[in-house]
């Protein structure tokens, strides 16, 4: 059997991860505070939303200024003025989103139920168009997951938009802590 990754055997591959193992401890209470977070995001789903709505629209108004930046880069007139504009509507939805937390949670969980009723969808024909690969009895369960989460969200629209953010959020925190510990105690056990 050959070894692909290259790491069993080679005393030069545990170097890697030397600066780590020493930081451990760091890496484990980083996965704490990524837990405790997580679970005060499930706590309060709907102030869990309203965070993640505000830092979308701090995210929006980032690029909606890079974007016009990038504007002033170029020579032509007609795509100056189609990055520009471009810039502005995405300064003026992030601003909308401090303006009114709630209408933008509306209109972003429409768009992640949509997605993933799209995205779910997509997987069921890919799995199938797949059949003679092994694997595709996989491809297809996801797919059915995402697409029944899609409609659940997009059933349950507009009174899902009050939590289904918060609750993704503190589930994504819960699942990166999870990790980092994971992560930090097996950098522990290989020192």
């Amino acid at each position: 059997m050959t070894n692909t990754s290259g790491t069993i055997g080679d005393p030069q591959a545990g170097s890697d991860t030397a600066p780590l193992r020493a930081k451990s401890g760091w890496i484990i209470a980083l996965g704490v505070v990524y837990l405790i977070a997580g679970f005060i995001a499930l706590g309060s789903v709907a102030m869990a939303t309203v965070a993640s709505v505000l830092i979308v629209g701090v995210m929006m108004i980032i690029a909606g200024v890079a974007e016009v930046f990038s504007a002033f880069q170029i020579k032509n007139w007609g795509k100056f003025l189609l990055w520009a504009l471009l810039g502005v509507l995405y300064i003026l939805a992030g601003f909308v989103t401090f303006q009114n937390p709630l209408l933008a949670a509306v209109l972003l969980t429409l768009i992640l139920g949509a997605a993933l009723v799209a995205s779910g969808i997509m997987r069921i024909f890919l799995a199938f168009s797949m059949k003679r690969e092994t694997p595709w009895i996989w491809v297809a369960l996801s797919g059915v997951i995402t697409l029944l989460l899609g409609l659940l969200i997009l059933v349950r629209w507009p009174v899902s938009s009050l939590y289904i953010l918060g609750l993704f959020l503190g589930i994504d925190l819960i699942m990166a802590g999870a990790g980092w510990i994971g992560i930090g105690f097996g950098l522990r056990r290989a020192r």
